[in-house]
């Protein structure tokens, strides 16, 4: 793919989302947004993507490089938000539920990328989109006030009211932030501001001015104007969908691992020939197994029902499972208990190390439950297996598979500041389907786990399951969202479904398309794919570690260390 081809135009509606992981999301994408599906190769390199993020914050107050911490007229502690000083032009803005926020990751070819006429000319260009899509919904009298950015409801009036703000940074032809349109806010969280510093006029929303649009219809009136401005090529929107009510009535959000899950649904087909795994309870098979039992540790190849425990244990290969059986969170594909979990134990590490030297691996893979009940979200456990991991073999190559801990950069930091060979955090599947699939977890919050361990130096990897009602077209958008904030490694397998109280298997995907998926991730710039329909986050860990140079483990037998 040459600069000749059209690139391809991402829009993406993420629902609500926290602003630090929005900021950590945007950042990755403009990190990588000249990274070329050939570059790893030495190849030729291709055109950058574009994308169009929309979404709605948590409420929070953003201060721009040159905003005035005086135009909080209270206290942080005061607001009722956070407050978050963000690398953008402008001064204090607010940002919260009933907000359209959009942010264009934009290329402008020709641009130098950072001259005031080129900021100028991108900012009232953000502005025409804004404005269009406010004209389309029924507010034909917009438009803009003389040097104050953003959209202005009767700007030649008596009384003229903005009813959306504009902060955007242009570096290296790139844009980033964008725009935050009222559609139906909390107005009163304006009166606790000077809104953009500008105290001579007012704020407003769609819904104050009559217009009773529902976000819906407004994202997809700014995505279609956006589309016609911006789009150098095929438009290819993905959505986070709205939840599916799957919850008992008391707010149990826990149905699948409690028996209230969907039994009654049959499956689609008998399970064809090439999901069958022969059972081979070998003798390294049973080694293992009895050494797991003795050192009390768990595997989540036994918790999660792999259906490749029988080659990677007879292989000598196992992926630890640490901070307990118990997970605080209740996805509707997975295994692991949901019951109240136990404290941490602290011999945990070092049994998890001994068990690593015993088995003589070269490449260790630990994983863990969510610990939202955790202060640090169950990271500390994590850099102390690490670390002793290393201290007993050295040599052994490390990969973590982590939870998202809600995005606490603190969480995140002990993790990475262990420094793994590999971090792999999971998306699951498609963006449509993960609050169906896994309601306590996030699209886009998964994605900035992703691009803050990239931004740390770390070789990153993630996985998506196929089979839960996905399209194709579906799983190419999702490569290609991971490629976007650097993504090294990526595994696609068929989903299993593991009781009848979980998600049903909406399809079996033929092999031929896993082998499609290899190719377009390779395509999008993610350096190895692993795709068949019993591949699983850890299966095949130690090649695809190698493939990319995330790892240099030592050979299997070798001893490093005592």
């Amino acid at each position: 793919m040459t600069d000749s081809a059209p690139r391809p135009f991402r829009v993406r509606w993420l629902g609500r989302v926290r602003y630090r992981d929005a900021l950590a999301l945007q950042r990755g994408i403009h990190a990588h947004a000249g990274e070329a599906a050939g570059e790893r190769a030495g190849e030729e390199a291709s055109s950058p993507q574009d994308h169009l993020l929309l979404l709605e914050h948590h409420a929070v107050y953003t201060l721009g490089l040159s905003g005035d911490p005086a135009n909080l007229l209270a206290p942080p502690e005061e607001i009722g938000a956070e407050v978050v000083r963000a690398d953008r032009g402008g001064d204090v803005t607010y940002h919260g539920p009933g907000q359209l926020v959009g942010y264009p990751l934009l290329h402008l070819p020709g641009k130098r990328g950072g001259g005031m006429a080129d900021t100028a000319a991108y900012v009232h260009a953000v502005e025409e989109v804004v404005m269009a899509a406010c004209r389309d919904l029924g507010l034909a009298d917009v438009g803009r006030l003389g040097r104050y950015p953003g959209v202005w409801v009767e700007p030649d009036g008596p009384r003229p009211r903005k009813v959306a703000a504009i902060g955007v940074k242009l570096t290296r032809s790139r844009t980033m932030h964008g725009f935050a349109l009222n559609v139906d806010p909390d107005l009163d969280h304006f009166d606790r501001m000077v809104p953009c510093g500008i105290s001579e006029y007012g704020v407003t929303s769609l819904a104050a001015e009559g217009i009773g649009a529902s976000m819906a219809e407004v994202v997809d009136r700014v995505a279609a104007r956006a589309s016609e401005r911006w789009a150098a090529g095929p438009v290819d929107r993905a959505d986070v969908a709205r939840p599916v009510e799957r919850a008992a009535p008391d707010g149990d959000l826990a149905p699948f691992s409690r028996g209230a899950g969907p039994g009654d649904v049959p499956p689609v087909e008998r399970k064809p020939e090439w999901m069958r795994v022969p059972l081979d309870t070998g003798p390294e098979y049973r080694r293992l197994k009895a050494l797991m039992r003795s050192s009390d540790l768990v595997t989540v190849c036994e918790e999660a029902g792999c259906p490749n425990v029988f080659e990677c244990w007879n292989d000598g290969t196992a992926t630890f499972m640490i901070n307990g059986e118990r997970c605080t969170r209740a996805c509707g594909f997975c295994l692991v208990d949901t019951r109240r979990p136990d404290a941490p134990d602290l011999g945990e590490p070092e049994r998890v190390a001994a068990a690593v030297a015993e088995m003589d691996l070269a490449h260790a893979v630990v994983t863990a439950v969510a610990r939202d009940d955790l202060a640090d979200h169950g990271a500390g456990a994590f850099a102390a297996t690490i670390h002793a991991i290393r201290r007993r073999r050295p040599g052994t190559a490390v990969e973590v598979l982590v939870p998202d801990c809600k995005g606490d950069e603190a969480a995140l930091a002990t993790i990475f500041d262990a420094r793994p060979d590999v971090l792999n955090h999971n998306v699951e599947t498609v963006a449509r389907l993960q609050r169906r699939v896994r309601p306590s977890a996030g699209y886009a919050r998964s994605l900035s786990v992703l691009a803050r361990a990239k931004a740390a130096g770390l070789t990153t990897k993630s996985s998506i399951m196929v089979g839960l009602g996905e399209t194709d077209d579906e799983v190419d958008g999702c490569l290609a969202d991971l490629a976007a904030v650097g993504c090294d490694i990526a595994t696609i397998g068929q989903y299993l479904r593991p009781t009848t109280n979980h998600l049903p298997v909406e399809r079996w995907v033929e092999p031929a398309a896993f082998e499609r998926w290899r190719d377009v991730g390779r395509a999008v710039g993610i350096g190895h794919v692993e795709a068949s329909p019993l591949t699983r986050s850890s299966h095949h860990a130690r090649s695809a570690a190698e493939a990319v140079g995330g790892a240099v483990p030592v050979t299997l037998g070798q001893r490093v260390g005592s």
